[in-house]
């Protein structure tokens, strides 16, 4: 691995040789007492030996470097260390005393990191004290308490030899009341970087300074002109104001040559902050309160764009997407690499906007810089051919003793950028300690020297440190870097140069595989279901967008909250990603079912026609339109809807009204029939939730009944007609009987009156009845059952037989 590479050192010198044979004489020498002072020509050259033997335990005194300056001294400078001492024993500590050493040189990368891990370790070689002006006495170290101390010695009287970086430790030595000799109690091990004239042929050196911060928007907006931001809370605020920790990213970066690697979506969080934005109330019934922070917002933002004034800008696809996840779950659901699209597309126009200066996105950075093929592949889908990667998880070359220099082609015209590991991740960890900062910031410098010092190849080292650095963090960055810049063996160089910069033949090209991506990272990714939910609510904004008279009020603040639910901040934060999610898509469905149908409860439909209105409410703020309404009929042989299964008809309705749709029905039967209601946008998909609701078919309403009374009069009519051509004719048949009777009758009175004999002979019609066959109908006998059949043409609704 290329970030393993040594350098190997030269040959001891004289005075070293000479320190050897001297031990070897000195070595017979009994020892009368508990310390022999061996006299070294060099301290720098100093052995073991020469020092206070090591207490039996583990140190009973901590030691701690809080300030060391210069970092990297040059000749005529004074090396200042302070610190303090604190007696962690139970036994009071006499005599201390708190002195300098310089050890050996340290010319190797993997030798600084020795020494880093056991700094503490009093039982690790030290070299001899240096004169015994340069120390700090003690007469007393009560147990529990702690003793500052400053030490200051000019660094001619070091004498340091070769250039390179050598182990400079504090000791603390004195005597405790059951072991009343001198012996080291303390010790804490750190860098002194040694080059007092300029190097023939430089480091390039290219630090990342990022600014990037979790999510804070939520997808609501307020429904007013200006549509209001939303915050889920203000801790942006937080970040911001004077002492948070963007506001120190900002201010320390502003005098580094360094290159802004920034996430769109944290200027566009800002800038929604620098006028009236709204956050969440404690509980639900809570309106939401007025974010107070528009004056902080726009003094952050002006200091931006103050300090990236003529600097390199490279803006990170917006919301700053996981690419390792989106490689590893994302790509097997469809339209995940789409939201990668998107971000980057808007990722230059969003930074240009606000902070007036032209970025490249011609960079990815996955998480930690690891990668393997899918997330190269991934990386530079979106038009990004460079990709940030780190020596820790690339593949260094052929067994170089040397780091080689940052660039590697690794075909299909993509460049893999590695920073160097060491580097990048010396700022981790608490930083807040100022023992902890200047340990940082010593180590840094020593990798720094040791790596320039590997050969006299001309190379680029990249930088990329964490991606959201605390204040502290961010403070010793720029200490190191500082001082890194006024240093003799590198100069600063912008991203960009640096990954155009000549690529070494001998480094490695080869992507690691899937297998040797780190597990640690893969827990932290965000699962399929994720992208899945991402999917799903992006589907629904499709079909929400495309009936909306201003579509752009919706589809800016959900396409960018979409781009936030894929963003690296989320690692290791499951249950709030999860959570973040879920409130875009509720939030998106709440928006969506404010345009629905009116619930109808069962309909009668008394005829044999009639008019079904459906009602359609928008309670949105602007118009909806391009929607269909279409009524069906689930049983359409007994009621047709304008004659067939179905009616469509467009529906276009203003913001904050309601409009009712007639739909014209007709019924074939009696009984009960089904009709569905649904809205359908114009591409044919279902919009909301259907309306269902009953139709009972009659035919007695108002116009039935008329039509029934009309023709209930038309048979009166017709009856009565019947009834007096009936009457007629038995009136004119009664008439002619009595014509016919009344001549006999004449003729017998007056036989009668010439034979009365014969008259009372004679019987009555009563009583003796005429049975002649042509005897003539009798008045008694009832009338026919029906009038004549007349000619003339039926009435009007009279029923007729066909």
């Amino acid at each position: 691995m290329a970030e393993a590479a040594d350098f190997q050192g030269t040959s001891p010198s004289p005075a070293r040789r000479w320190l050897r044979r001297t031990g070897a004489v000195l070595a017979g020498t009994p020892l009368l007492t508990g310390l022999l002072q061996l006299p070294a020509a060099s301290p720098a050259e100093a052995a073991t030996p020469a020092a206070p033997r090591a207490a039996s335990d583990d140190g009973s005194v901590a030691v701690s470097v809080d300030s060391l300056t210069p970092g990297a001294p040059a000749e005529g400078d004074t090396v200042t260390v302070s610190g303090t001492v604190t007696n962690k024993g139970k036994k009071t500590v006499t005599d201390a005393s708190v002195g300098l050493r310089v050890g050996s040189l340290l010319d190797t990368r993997s030798s600084i990191d020795t020494v880093a891990k056991n700094s503490d370790d009093i039982g690790s070689p030290v070299g001899a004290e240096i004169d015994d002006k340069y120390t700090e006495k003690f007469s007393k170290l009560t147990p529990g308490v702690s003793q500052p101390y400053t030490i200051s010695v000019p660094a001619d009287e070091l004498d340091l030899g070769q250039d390179g970086v050598y182990d400079l430790s504090v000791t603390l030595t004195g005597e405790t009341s059951d072991q009343p000799w001198e012996q080291t109690l303390g010790v804490r091990h750190t860098f002194l970087p040694w080059q007092p004239d300029e190097a023939d042929t430089k480091t390039k050196t290219t630090f990342m300074w990022p600014l990037i911060s979790t999510v804070h928007m939520t997808a609501e907006t307020g429904s007013d002109e200006e549509q209001t931001p939303v915050f889920h809370d203000d801790e942006l605020a937080e970040e911001i104001s004077p002492g948070g920790r963007l506001d120190r990213m900002v201010a320390l970066g502003k005098d580094l040559d360094v290159t802004w690697v920034i996430d769109p979506d944290l200027l566009a969080s800002v800038e929604a902050m620098t006028t009236r934005y709204e956050i969440p109330g404690e509980n639900a019934d809570d309106k939401n309160a007025v974010g107070g922070h528009q004056a902080v917002a726009k003094r952050w933002l002006t200091e931006v764009q103050k300090a990236v004034a003529d600097k390199e800008v490279v803006a990170l696809p917006f919301g700053d997407p996981d690419l390792a996840s989106l490689a590893h779950h994302g790509t097997s659901v469809t339209g995940s690499l789409r939201h990668l699209k998107e971000a980057t597309d808007v990722a230059a126009g969003t930074v240009e906007s606000i902070l007036h200066v032209t970025a490249s996105t011609d960079f990815a950075w996955p998480v930690e810089g690891a990668v393997d093929p899918s997330i190269i592949k991934v990386s530079t889908s979106a038009g990004a051919d460079k990709v940030i990667t780190r020596g820790d998880t690339f593949e260094g070359g052929r067994d170089l003793t040397y780091t080689p220099t940052a660039p590697r082609p690794i075909g299909g015209g993509t460049t893999a950028v590695v920073a160097d590991a060491r580097l990048s991740t010396v700022f981790e960890g608490d930083m807040a300690r100022a023992s902890a900062s200047t340990q940082a910031v010593q180590r840094f410098l020593a990798q720094s020297l040791t790596l320039a010092l590997q050969t006299d190849r001309p190379r680029s080292v990249v930088i990329a440190p964490q991606r959201t650095p605390s204040a502290a963090q961010a403070q010793t960055m720029a200490e190191a870097i500082g001082a890194l810049q006024d240093s003799t063996w590198s100069q600063p160089q912008d991203l960009t140069a640096a990954a155009k910069s000549k690529p070494d033949s001998d480094a490695g090209t080869e992507v690691p595989p899937a297998s040797a991506y780190p597990k640690s990272l893969r827990k932290q990714e965000l699962p399929r279901s994720a992208f899945e939910q991402i999917a799903r609510t992006q589907d629904k904004l499709d079909r929400f967008k495309v009936i909306l008279s201003n579509p752009s009020r919706v589809v800016t603040p959900f396409g960018r909250a979409l781009n936030r639910g894929m963003a690296a901040s989320w690692r290791g934060r499951p249950a709030e990603a999860a959570i973040y999610r879920s409130g875009v898509e509720t939030y998106l469905d709440t928006l969506s079912s404010q345009v629905r149908l009116i619930e109808k409860s069962d309909t009668k439909l008394s005829g044999r026609s009639a008019t079904i209105p459906v009602t359609v409410q928008n309670n949105l703020v602007q118009g909806v339109e391009h929607l269909v309404l279409r009524l069906t009929s689930t049983n359409p042989t007994r009621l047709e809807i304008d004659g067939n299964a179905y009616e469509e008809q467009p529906i276009a309705v203003s913001g904050g009204h309601s409009q009712s749709v007639k739909f014209t029905t007709n019924a074939n039967a009696n009984g009960r029939a089904t009709v569905v209601a649904q809205l359908y946008t114009q591409d044919g998909r279902p919009y909301g939730q259907p309306v269902t609701f009953d139709v009972k078919v009659t035919e007695i309403t108002a116009t039935v009944m008329l039509v029934i009374g009309g023709g209930v009069l038309l048979l009166v009519l017709a009856g009565f007609r019947m009834y007096t051509q009936r009457k007629r004719a038995a009136a004119r048949q009664a008439e002619e009987r009595e014509q016919e009777n009344a001549a006999p009758a004449a003729d017998a009175d007056a036989g009668d009156a010439k034979n009365p004999e014969a008259s009372e002979r004679r019987p009555t019609q009563e009583s003796a009845p005429d049975t002649r066959e042509d005897a003539p109908e009798q008045p008694s006998d009832p009338a026919p059952d029906t009038a004549p059949e007349s000619a003339d043409p039926s009435g009007t609704g009279e029923r007729v037989d066909r």
